[in-house]
């Protein structure tokens, strides 16, 4: 056949020109090996020196001294996957198991507080001076239940020591919760012959000791015990070691009529009843009781004429009269 022949089935040589249907400057990839993979976009301007050449990359070749054709845009970088935000931890305002709970370590694991905080001198100290207050209060609380109890062998062996105890700063009056509460008043009087500065000698009149103490008590919020309880406890103890016919019984009959007898002569020492420059010779007590009216309501009748007990005239020593016996 002729070689001008149009029919020629010869197959087609790798670097035949493109068809005037295909883009021009597209190579067409020969059958067998991949060519290398054509950069996307326009192909770079002409330059005046003259026609471009073709490349074995399909690109028209750029001569050195001119600058090359700007760099393909860079790739946009994949998104990376975002991680899921961790939880925050929130405050915690005490564990709800205790077991969960963190151990508490102390800023100073060496630091102690309180009592173990203080040398070994003063704790010891510290704790004697606890001991000996938990050994008086259980002493005083004994005493006082002693006191208030009935009759018993602790009692009748170790009576004095318990009123020595008690008296008279600790004592317990229950008469206000008793079945028939005190329903007299008792006021303690004294009258005594005093001898002047000039030498005369006169009678005073009767000083109402207890009147004293009461208006020194009313009104006041911390009356002292001497104004509650002196003269009413030494009338007390007067009254019991005596007869009707007031007659002391026994030593302490005689010891109640001095301890009495002081404090009648201090309570006239202090009303200044011997006046300037006299003395107190002797002295007389007499006990002036009433008793308390019913209430309105009570149909109960009783007498509210006074009952006097009158006590025989007492000397007075010369270092009472004179103030000297405190």
């Amino acid at each position: 056949m002729d070689a001008n022949d149009g029919g020629s089935n010869a197959p087609e040589e790798s670097g035949r020109t493109p068809a005037s249907d295909e883009v021009p400057g597209t190579p067409v990839a020969p059958e067998g090996p991949r060519p290398p993979v054509v950069p996307e976009g326009p192909p770079p301007p002409a330059t005046p020196e003259g026609p471009h050449t073709s490349t074995a990359s399909g690109w028209p070749h750029v001569p050195a001294q001119q600058p090359p054709h700007p760099p393909p845009p860079e790739p946009e970088a994949q998104p990376q996957p975002q991680s899921e935000p961790q939880p925050q931890p929130q405050p915690s305002y005490g564990p709800t198991d205790p077991a969960d709970a963190p151990a508490t370590v102390p800023a100073h694991p060496d630091a102690r507080i309180g009592v173990a905080a203080l040398s070994l001198r003063y704790q010891v100290g510290a704790a004697l001076a606890v001991a000996v207050v938990a050994v008086a209060a259980l002493v005083h609380l004994g005493m006082v239940f002693l006191h208030v109890a009935p009759s018993n062998t602790v009692t009748k062996q170790h009576g004095k020591a318990i009123d020595e105890w008690i008296y008279p700063e600790f004592e317990q009056n229950w008469k206000l919760f008793a079945p028939n509460p005190l329903q007299q008043n008792i006021e303690v009087q004294v009258r005594a012959d005093v001898r002047s500065a000039d030498g005369t000698t006169r009678t005073t009149g009767w000083y109402d000791l207890s009147a004293e103490d009461g208006a020194a008590i009313d009104g006041n919020l911390l009356p002292s015990h001497t104004e509650q309880n002196e003269l009413r406890r030494a009338w007390d103890f007067l009254t019991a070691t005596h007869d009707n016919a007031n007659r002391p019984i026994g030593l302490r009959g005689t010891l109640a009529e001095t301890y009495l007898r002081r404090i009648v002569v201090l309570r006239l020492d202090r009303d200044d009843a011997a006046g300037k420059g006299g003395a107190v010779q002797r002295v007389q007590v007499r006990s002036r009781t009433t008793n308390v009216p019913p209430p309105e309501w009570s149909d109960e009748q009783v007498s509210t004429t006074p009952q006097y007990r009158l006590l025989p005239w007492w000397p007075v020593p010369a270092d009472e009269a004179a103030g000297g016996v405190r």
